[in-house]
């Protein structure tokens, strides 16, 4: 495991997303990214063994925030999905490089990171069916709940807002500042608590 402590990792690191986010994936060169970080091209093989080591590590540091909220207890109630929700609308405001890597990513389709995509929704599907049994467990939603349809809703009203950011904004005239995005959060989180909700009798 690697330190993102030493120097010559982390700039290895800040070099590699400044150019995957400016280029498409091949064109960006190995040389290109030591040049950047100002170390020797050696330096990659050592760390990362390759570009598509040095890809997928980058995609895995850069995203490391919204993992540290993925593994947080704050969803072990219902009230906790707006402070999730308004959590990681925050931290994907601060960090607008976080949407656009996603994109990146995701418009690669089959190529490097795509793993590492496929390996974070199961991370997100397992501990999110684990969370909703606890909620089923304990009175706090309907029991016949289905997991991937709550991981679904979950995760439109979570990413899209942040992905298509700038044409959301282009539409209103206007920013999605923090204000916004927690009454956002606060509504969406609403909307997740109504849907999941045990039915009542004769409703």
């Amino acid at each position: 495991m690697n330190d993102i402590s030493d120097p010559v990792y982390a700039r290895l690191l800040k070099a590699a997303l400044e150019c995957f986010l400016a280029d498409e994936y091949h064109k960006v060169t190995t040389r290109a990214i030591a040049d950047k970080a100002g170390a020797n091209i050696s330096m990659i093989r050592y760390y990362f063994g390759n570009k598509e080591g040095l890809y997928e590590e980058m995609i895995r540091e850069t995203l490391k925030p919204i993992l540290d909220i993925l593994d947080s207890n704050m969803m072990s109630e219902v009230g906790g999905l707006a402070e999730y929700l308004r959590l990681y609308y925050d931290t994907m405001r601060r960090h607008p490089e976080f949407p656009k890597l996603i994109l990146k990513v995701l418009a690669l389709n089959h190529g490097p990171g795509r793993r590492f995509i496929l390996q974070l929704l199961e991370r997100g599907r397992t501990g999110g069916a684990r969370r909703l049994e606890q909620l089923k467990a304990s009175g706090q939603v309907d029991c016949a709940l289905n997991p991937d349809v709550a991981r679904m809703a979950f995760v439109s009203l979570a990413m899209m807002p942040m992905l298509l950011k700038d044409i959301f904004e282009e539409q209103m005239g206007g920013h999605m500042d923090e204000a916004f995005l927690d009454e956002l959060a606060a509504l969406n989180g609403k909307l997740l608590a109504a849907g999941m909700a045990i039915a009542q009798p004769g409703a």
